[in-house]
């Protein structure tokens, strides 16, 4: 087994050259398939030394830790309490470490290592900045800088530029994945834990607070053209970063005044979308109802994107260079790791 190295557009990608090219799962007693995890990538618990707990979500939480002399983030997954429960998360967790390790780019939290014993753990960089969500937040009702705002969808459209590339479906960006780097200067997209490749493409359900950025079908049937079977494709990811861009641009909530619920049937059943003001350039409004049509086939990838927002950036004059955060608060720095 030999790895080549190269670089495609500035993104570095790890090709694994096999005899055979199907995936390799195993069967546990219980008649589950699950997928291995490359020894390489395991790492020794005995050089990990877990700290404070600055994140946790519905599948675990996230620590501040040591790793020999690197300053982490570890990402501790529960096991579940049932043996399907637990055959389920682990095959989770499985997928997410091998495809956390096949992707590198500098928009992408850098996976260091994980351990399956005794808990199942994930180490990334731990970004000294918090979620773009977060941020967000502190500055409202500010807004970033146009300049900015564009930059910052450069850096997320680069990202998932890559994992397509690498046959990967994020479906699961969002703001709250979304990270910043030190003095906000750039963003780094995190958490694979609902990544899957694209050959694999079942239904899924949304977690709190997701149906806001998760395409319609996604989670409905509805959008399904007659004799299709495939529900959806990676023009989902398209989908959801559409939504982000809205929100960079604006810096509101998505679908605001609805619950999570009513917001998913709004976008499925009745073809809503968040209002796009008057003041946002008509190709910029293009960009934005171009990712978030209904039909998946019509959208664009984000090659495609790369380049309209780089058309665009190249009509603007750059911030003056005392000033390039002009609309931008001054934060206290915060140690903030993906969602779990």
């Amino acid at each position: 087994m030999s790895w080549e190295g190269n670089r495609r557009g500035g993104v570095e990608i790890y090709e694994q050259r096999r005899s055979v090219e199907v995936e390799t799962r195993t069967v546990t007693e219980n008649g589950s398939i699950t997928t291995p995890i490359d020894q390489n990538l395991l790492i020794d618990p005995n050089l990990l030394f877990i700290g404070n707990k600055i994140g946790e979500g519905a599948h675990g939480e996230v620590y501040k830790g040591r790793y020999g002399d690197l300053i982490v983030a570890i990402k501790v997954l529960h096991r579940g309490s049932t043996s399907d429960e637990r055959a389920s998360l682990e095959d989770r967790f499985a997928r997410e470490v091998n495809m956390m390790s096949r992707v590198k780019h500098e928009n992408l939290v850098k996976f260091i290592g994980a351990c399956k014993d005794p808990l199942m753990v994930i180490v990334t960089e731990l970004l000294p900045g918090m979620s773009l969500r977060k941020y967000l937040v502190s500055i409202r009702p500010g807004q970033l800088d146009l300049y900015v705002a564009l930059n910052f969808a450069l850096d997320i459209a680069r990202a998932m530029d890559c994992l397509h590339a690498n046959g990967i479906i994020h479906r699961d960006l969002k703001p709250d994945n979304l990270l910043l780097t030190e003095n906000q200067r750039s963003v780094k997209l995190a958490d694979f834990g609902l990544a899957r490749e694209e050959t694999v493409t079942e239904m899924m359900t949304a977690e709190t607070g997701t149906y806001r950025w998760m395409a319609p079908e996604l989670y409905s049937t509805v959008t399904l053209r007659q004799g299709e079977k495939k529900h959806y494709n990676n023009k989902v990811d398209v989908y959801s970063f559409g939504i982000v861009l809205w929100e960079l641009l604006t810096n509101r909530m998505p679908f605001e005044g609805m619950s999570n619920l009513q917001a998913a049937y709004a976008a499925a059943f009745k073809q809503e979308r968040p209002t796009i003001p008057q003041d946002i350039s008509p190709d910029l409004a293009f960009i934005i109802q171009s990712c978030w049509v209904e039909d998946p086939n019509l959208r664009p990838s984000f090659g495609q994107i790369i380049r309209m927002l780089n058309a665009f950036l190249f009509t603007l004059s750059p911030p003056h260079p005392h000033h390039p955060y002009r609309n931008l608060k001054p934060m206290r720095q915060h140690h903030q790791v993906m969602e779990p």
